[in-house]
This record gives structure tokens, C-alpha cells and sequence, in this order.
């Protein structure tokens, strides 16, 4: 573990190129064993806004650096991430609670995401306009400044570096803040990274923590643009601090992902798709299908496939055994999980599968015959619960989807010329026909509608230009202007 174990100082991550942090420290510990793998120092206020300083003043060097020097950054990055591909997967599953088929999905895709970002600095950056005036005028892309990166727990490898990487790429220094579960893979890893891909010090900083820290990078004066990922509800206060300060916040926010099975699917690979939807990394994914709309003539059978597919997926600890499911990530999770399943049945749903679990290990879960209102099928349960409901007509499903706050993902099985009428009529940022609802690509946009946040804003050059840069108008004359006074 020597990689990792040199961004470590007395037993606390080294923060910001200093290696106090005035916030304490947070155990981090494997929710699989209830093991304490190490102690992560916690960022108070003071220590986000001295970050925050130091970013600005290295910013303005960083941005100043060729682009082809930013870039090689980026690539180096890259190629870090797969070699050391191995060490970050192992902490993803100790710490994470993630299966290995998960974790090497997490590192793939942060490879992925920097060397895409490498070719942002070459990217074209603006426009020539016309002009009635006897200038040159054009729209040029400049840097943002401080970008603030706020990250979950569930992928907290990919939903930080999706931001970090484009970010630093064009020209901005970042402050992440991960969350303190997840610390180490989804924080530490990134600095180690970075460090050793060569980015000056200061242009990235660590700052782990609660609330008090989140609301601090929000804040801190030199912060421009906040990219947030996780909850609704927290996802509301960012948005609301950020317009209240005149900051531009780009909001990742919860789901309740909706699958279609439409009549004449393929039933044994439609329950397949639906339970990888449902059950990857114990549902704890914005993305995880969390209603699965059946089709009257295969709603039974659906059912009975999803069920015997839930009660054959081992669970246990990812790190010593081959399974499908890992831990929750907390009790206060698996409680929340559990009641919402015993709520479903105690209002008219059938347990068909799941409903139990041993310490933080929760089986995979389904609920049939649900109504829209059952609080299981309404909210985002964040935990392995297929909930499952039947349809009669295209009218009445696209009805039943649209009727959710929701719109991140949906998935669409069966006939495409129809599911290509149902794309055009979903509210949802994203819509995949003939796959689940959970995918994500580094060169593809990424967002939600709705309740699920303020559109696509990450992902491709187009909306990571858009994310990170701001547009300045620039004019310019052979000779200086005649005015009349």
C-alpha cells in the first residue's frame, strides 16, 4: 500500500499541502467488518477558506500553463489510475463496500475521465463573431477560477474525478470535498494521483467533512463554480447558497430510475437487466432502477424471474468472497432501507424476495403489486429494492413515469420503434433502450431533470467547457475608436 500510505502523515491526510486539519479526525472504517482501516483528518472552516486562498494564487499560474503541459497532466493521470489500478480497487472495496467487479468499473472510468479531459486544453475555446463595428469581436472561454467538487459515498472515485479532471483540465483550481466515509478512495486517491502526475501544489486541495465543511467551500469568496453530486435535499441548500452568493452550482441530485418492460421482451433477459439495475452496489446509485413498470402479458412471470434471480445473489464481504452484493454503507441506511420495505407490505405490497437482513448485509429485495403512492415506488430508497408495478397501454406507463418528481434515467426493453415513442415522451435526462438504467460514459453527458438536478453538467467537451468556463467577449481595434466627445 505504499502508494496511498505516503499521502497519509500521523495517521491524518495530508490536506492542502499542510498536514494539520482543525476539524478532528473521522475513523474510516470497512462497513463489511466494522473495521477501522485508518484515521482521516476532518477540515474545519478556517482550513476550506486558507485553502481557498492558496487556490486562487496557484490557480492563476496553472491557467497560464501551456495546454499541452495541462494536458500531458491529465494523460500521466490517466495512466496512474491504471497502475495503480489494483490499490485504489482494493480501498473502493474496503471502504466503499464495493465488489471487485465494481471497483475495477470505478478506476476504468477515472482513467477514462482524464484522458478525456486531456484534450480539453486543445479544444477549441470560443467563437469570432460578426460586428457592425470596425472590430474584431469574439467569444472566448476563460477559466472559471476555484472550482468547488462536493462528492457521495456510493462511486466516490468516479463522482469526483468526473468533475475534478475537466475542471483542472481547463484551467481551474479545485477544492474536493468527499464525503468522510469514503475519504480515502474517494479523495486521498485523487491527490496521490495528481501529485504524482505532476500538478503544482495548491491547485488541488483535500477537504474532508460534514455539513460545516460543505457549506465552507460554497462559500469561501473565491469559489465561482460548485459542481455537487448526492442528495435532493442537500443538493436544494447548495443550490440555494450558491444563487444567494451569485455562484453558478451544478446539481447531481438523487433518482428513482424507472424501467420499462414492454410486451414482448425477452423475459429471461429483461429480469437480468432489471435486477443488475436494481441490485449494483446494493442499489446505492443515483441511476439504480427503483420502478420496474411490467407489461400486463408478462407482469407474472416478470415477477417470478426477478424474485428466483434476488434469492440466488450471494451478499457478503466483497473483500474475502466472490458476491453480487457488498454492505450498506451505514445502519442509518439499512434502517431507512428496511423500514421503507416493511412499510410497503404493511400497505397492501408483496414481499416476493429479500426483506432481511444480517448486520450490514441487506438482501436483495422485491416488492410487488405497488401503488404509485406506496412511499417504496414514490422516493429514492437507495438500497437493493426492486419495487415492481404493471402497465396496460404506452399512454398509461408514460403517465406513470412522468408523475415522478424525478427525471435522471429511464431504460426501455422490447420493441425499439415503440420505446423510440416512449423516449420522445419521458421527462428524463437520459433514456437507454434495450439496456438498464445505470451507465455512465467520460465523453457523454450526464444530468438529470426535475427533483434530479439542473440538467446535463458533466461529461463530453461540450458540457465540461460549459461547467468550468466562463465566456468573456473580447473586442479589439487596429487603432483606438473615434467617439464624438
Amino acid at each position: 500500500m505504499a502508494f496511498l500510505d505516503a499521502a497519509l502523515w500521523g495517521g491524518k491526510v495530508n490536506i492542502g499541502g499542510w498536514t494539520e486539519a482543525g476539524g478532528g479526525a473521522f475513523d474510516a472504517v470497512e462497513p463489511a467488518t466494522g473495521a477501522t482501516l485508518g484515521s482521516v483528518g476532518l477540515a474545519n472552516r478556517d482550513d476550506v477558506y486558507r485553502a481557498a486562498s492558496l487556490a486562487a494564487k496557484s490557480q492563476l499560474d496553472w491557467a497560464a500553463t501551456k495546454p499541452e503541459e495541462r494536458a500531458a497532466v491529465l494523460r500521466r493521470a490517466g495512466q496512474l489510475w491504471e497502475e495503480h489500478a489494483a490499490e485504489v480497487q482494493h480501498w473502493l472495496t474496503r471502504e466503499a463496500g464495493s465488489i471487485p467487479a465494481k471497483a475495477q468499473i470505478e478506476t476504468h472510468v477515472a482513467a477514462n475521465e482524464c484522458y478525456e479531459a486531456a484534450a480539453l486544453p486543445s479544444h477549441p475555446h470560443g467563437e469570432v463573431l460578426s460586428s457592425d463595428e470596425e472590430r474584431w469581436s469574439f467569444a472566448r472561454r476563460r477559466p472559471a477560477g476555484v472550482v468547488s467538487v462536493i462528492a457521495p459515498f456510493n462511486f466516490p472515485l468516479v463522482l469526483s474525478i468526473r468533475s475534478v479532471a475537466p475542471a483542472l483540465a481547463l484551467g481551474n483550481a479545485v477544492l474536493l470535498k468527499p464525503d468522510p466515509r469514503t475519504a480515502v478512495c474517494g479523495g486521498v486517491t485523487l491527490m496521490r494521483i495528481f501529485e504524482e502526475a505532476g500538478l503544482p501544489a495548491g491547485v488541488l486541495s483535500l477537504l474532508p467533512g460534514g455539513a460545516e465543511t460543505g457549506a465552507a467551500v460554497v462559500e469561501s469568496p473565491e469559489v465561482r463554480v460548485v459542481s455537487f453530486t448526492g442528495s435532493t435535499a442537500a443538493g436544494r441548500k447548495v443550490g440555494e447558497s450558491a444563487a444567494r452568493l451569485l455562484k453558478r452550482a451544478h446539481l447531481e441530485l438523487g433518482g428513482n430510475s424507472a424501467l420499462i418492460v414492454l410486451p414482448g421482451a425477452d423475459l429471461a433477459k429483461a429480469a437480468s437487466a432489471g435486477a443488475f439495475g436494481s441490485f449494483l452496489h446494493q442499489g446505492q446509485i443515483c441511476m439504480a432502477t427503483g420502478r420496474h413498470f411490467v407489461h400486463d402479458s408478462l407482469y407474472d412471470d416478470y415477477v417470478a424471474e426477478l424474485s428466483a434471480k434476488a434469492e440466488n445473489l450471494p451478499v457478503g464481504d466483497p473483500a474475502t468472497s466472490e458476491v453480487a452484493l457488498g454492505p450498506i454503507i451505514d445502519e442509518a441506511q439499512r434502517d431507512k432501507i428496511d423500514c421503507l420495505v416493511q412499510d410497503a407490505v404493511a400497505r397492501g405490497g408483496r414481499l416476493t424476495a429479500g426483506g432481511s437482513y444480517e448486520a450490514l448485509f441487506y438482501r436483495p429485495t422485491v416488492l410487488a403489486d405497488l401503488e404509485l403512492d406506496n412511499p417504496a415506488f414514490a422516493v429514492e430508497i437507495f438500497g437493493p429494492v426492486a419495487p415492481v408495478t404493471r402497465f396496460s397501454s404506452v399512454d398509461e406507463v408514460v403517465e406513470m413515469v412522468n408523475a415522478s418528481e424525478y427525471g435522471l434515467s429511464v431504460g426501455i426493453l422490447g420493441d425499439v420503434g415503440t420505446a423510440m415513442k416512449i423516449a420522445d415522451r419521458v421527462h428524463s435526462g437520459k433514456v437507454h433502450i434495450n439496456e438498464q438504467t445505470v451507465s455512465d460514459e467520460a465523453n457523454a453527458p450526464f444530468g438529470g431533470v426535475g427533483a434530479s438536478g439542473t440538467g446535463s453538467r458533466f461529461g463530453g467537451a461540450t458540457s465540461n467547457i460549459d461547467a468550468f468556463t466562463e465566456i468573456q467577449w473580447l473586442t479589439m481595434r487596429s487603432e483606438i475608436a473615434p467617439y464624438p466627445f
